[in-house]
């Protein structure tokens, strides 16, 4: 029973170490996600690994990105991603549950976590701290950031930092650098093709940002162009 009971100590003492460093943790997410509420992110952790990769293969390669404020971004493109990404945007706080349910359907048909049902403010969870991963543990912190980004920020905010760190090609990340390396265009200049054109390459900009014209991406691109009018933005 003695060595029992010091078992049981010892598990106790364990699972107490484990909540501290989880707590720990949350609250170290909890302060970026404050002072970014102000002071705009100059990295986020998924630029931070396609740097290391791509210079991995060559030393000299850098990312393109280049910050622009709320206003200086188009009001098209801003239209074109919600349409594309997340048409509920400003309804939910956070997480749409009735994608989330379907995407949690496809994953147990599947066996595996393949879709993800992500809301833009997710999507921008993600970006900011966590690996692109796809495990469950992964996707309870990636919500548990986004409550916290709900939380603290507007829904301008939150778009605003979205379309400014957004991969959107091989080293290419926010809206002004997309803007440029695609159309020789600043983000605020986009009009509506140009804008609904690049919101067609979000769910795979690698694949997308070098094919930039198919059968799939001219039907999507429509598509977003014929959602854009009715669409709301912050």
């Amino acid at each position: 029973m003695t060595r029992l009971r010091r078992a049981g100590r010892w598990l106790l003492r364990l699972a107490a170490l484990a909540l501290a460093l989880l707590l720990a943790l949350q609250l170290w997410y909890l302060g970026w996600v404050a002072l970014w509420r102000w002071q705009d992110p100059a990295e986020t952790a998924f630029m931070e690994r396609e740097r290391a990769r791509l210079q991995a293969r060559d030393e000299r390669a850098q990312l393109r990105h280049r910050w622009q404020p709320y206003e200086h971004i188009s009001v098209h493109l801003k239209r074109a991603v919600v349409a594309a990404e997340d048409a509920r945007f400003l309804e939910h706080e956070g997480v749409d549950w009735e994608a989330l349910q379907r995407a949690f359907e496809t994953n147990l048909k599947r066996g595996r976590p393949a879709r993800g049902g992500s809301t833009i403010s997710q999507q921008l969870a993600k970006n900011l701290f966590l690996s692109s991963e796809r495990s469950y543990v992964r996707k309870a912190q990636e919500l548990a950031i986004t409550w916290m980004i709900e939380a603290l920020w507007d829904k301008r905010r939150i778009l605003e930092v979205y379309l400014n760190v957004v991969e959107w090609g091989e080293g290419v990340f926010g809206a002004e650098a997309a803007a440029r390396h695609y159309f020789g265009l600043g983000a605020r200049e986009l009009g509506p093709e140009a804008a609904a054109r690049l919101a067609s390459f979000l769910p795979s900009p690698k694949r997308y940002g070098r094919l930039r014209s198919s059968p799939y991406l001219d039907a999507r691109t429509a598509a977003i162009l014929r959602y854009m009018p009715g669409t709301q933005v912050p």
